[in-house]
């Protein structure tokens, strides 16, 4: 069974019995809205994807667990930052409130993007209020609530709630310089440590490398929604491009169905992991 929002975003919820654990994956969309005029090549803004993120995740449904996925491109709206990440100097016109624009969106990688790659600006001129208002009304805002509205039916049912935030990433390098995987918790503030140590064991378990808080510590999706002292945990999982396609042509290649029949094996350790720890709430939620 799966939720549809028309071009902004799907949600799938688990077949059969359920398990406490959400993933999410916002930027692996690449319906692009009409009306969006940028001035660089697609292909270069699609570079900006997490391309086939969700389908490494596809199997977390059938395994019991909620995956949400983003339809729309992270270039139009980038729902892993804050709704007041804009930095007015990128507006046509006074925004009607106050703004928290971070480093990020100084260099225009905030809530909307206004750059193709450092240096070349992504529009021909400055967006409007109602252009951002609208892109935050039409997408930001389902997507969110769509989220908090899982996450929050789960931990209601079984006290506790373990969520993924997943994405890819560009190479980092080789050897001891690189990874495979970066396991973000902005240094355990939005989610016990035991989990990340777990997650983190596992992946090594099969032979990859794994860096933990370095250098991706988690953004708004993990900071907004992991509350550890409540039960609500988040954990920010980054893929390595190279693992699994051509980062620049973004074609799979034979890489990724390696990476896919682990990743099941993961999901399946961490959903084993999460019922462990909800122990006689599983029962009643049966």
């Amino acid at each position: 069974m799966k939720y549809v929002i028309d071009d902004v975003l799907v949600r799938h919820d688990p077949e059969g019995t359920p398990v406490p654990v959400v993933y999410d994956s916002p930027h692996s969309g690449s319906a692009y809205p009409l009306g969006f005029t940028p001035r660089c090549p697609l292909m270069l803004l699609r570079q900006s994807e997490d391309a086939h993120v969700d389908e490494l995740f596809a199997r977390a449904p059938a395994l019991g667990a909620t995956l949400l996925q983003a339809l729309f491109p992270r270039s139009y709206i980038d729902v892993n930052r804050a709704e007041d990440d804009i930095d007015p100097a990128c507006l046509a016109d006074p925004w009607p409130g106050p703004l928290n624009p971070s480093e990020k969106s100084r260099h225009g990688m905030g809530l909307v993007r206004t750059v193709s790659r450092p240096g070349e600006a992504l529009y021909a001129a400055k967006l409007t209020v109602k252009e951002v208002q609208t892109r935050i009304e039409r997408y930001w805002r389902p997507y969110h609530a769509q989220l908090k509205a899982s996450l929050d039916g789960l931990h209601a049912r079984f006290g506790q709630v373990w969520h993924l935030n997943c994405h890819s990433m560009p190479t980092l390098g080789t050897g001891d310089a690189g990874a495979d995987f970066v396991l973000g918790d902005r240094d355990g503030a939005c989610c016990d440590p035991s989990f990340s140590r777990f997650v983190a064991a596992t992946l090594r378990g099969m032979g990859y490398r794994v860096r933990h808080n370095d250098p991706y510590k988690g953004v708004e999706l993990v900071r907004r929604y992991g509350v550890p002292t409540r039960g609500r945990h988040s954990l920010q999982l980054e893929i390595d491009r190279r693992l699994y396609m051509d980062e620049e042509t973004l074609e799979r290649h034979d890489g990724y169905w390696r990476l896919s029949r682990d990743l099941e094996d993961l999901m399946r350790a961490i959903h084993a992991f999460a019922l462990a720890r909800v122990g006689d709430r599983r029962l009643a939620a049966e």
